[in-house]
């Protein structure tokens, strides 16, 4: 069943991969592109790594949608749905991905792939933690919350001016004062 389940996600990520090139606009191929990493995330799954693969699929669907909304907002064309061509030197590409594709296969069936050696961990998201972060885990979250911290920062140096600064401070003036006119309210 595990086996059938697996190969069932390798075929959906490898054709919806393939899709990422096929469809002709930006959001049905970001859609495509978050499709065939949920499946190699659910491939992740099923090798019992819980964590990893929870963390993939919502680092993938943050991703894959704030892309999208970018496309939203910011396109010429609507929400990046006009017709457009993804191709770029697809001669290189296919001889690049050939390659690296028979290299990486190569690799599977070449490798001397380790035997497991004792008995698997109780918490094996614990291991993972202590395996990749050692004793640097204080250091990590206080990365992760100067990291936040300077976003926040950028943002609020960013904006010239605050939410309530076009009526005063006492919100009490009469018309908003908007440098560029036409704002909610006139």
């Amino acid at each position: 069943m595990t086996l059938a389940l697996f190969t069932a996600l390798a075929l959906l990520a490898i054709a919806s991969g393939v899709l990422v090139f096929v469809v002709d606009s930006m959001a049905r191929a970001t859609f495509a592109l978050l499709v065939s990493f949920l499946a190699v995330a659910a491939m992740v799954l099923l090798t019992d790594l819980l964590y990893l693969g929870a963390v993939i699929i919502l680092m993938m669907i943050i991703e894959m949608v704030v892309m999208a909304v970018f496309m939203i907002m910011y396109m010429m064309n609507p929400a990046g749905l006009m017709p457009m061509s993804m191709f770029h030197n697809t001669r290189g590409a296919a001889v690049i991905c050939g390659l690296l594709f028979a290299g990486l296969s190569a690799g599977i069936f070449l490798a001397d792939w380790p035997e497991r050696r004792g008995t698997r961990p109780e918490d094996p998201t614990l291991e993972l933690g202590t395996a990749l972060m050692e004793g640097h885990m204080l250091t990590m979250m206080t990365l992760g919350v100067t990291l936040f911290s300077t976003i926040v920062a950028t943002v609020v140096l960013a904006t010239g001016r605050g939410r309530y600064d076009r009526l005063g401070d006492r919100l009490d003036a009469g018309h908003p004062d908007d440098p560029a006119g036409g704002g909610v309210g006139r």
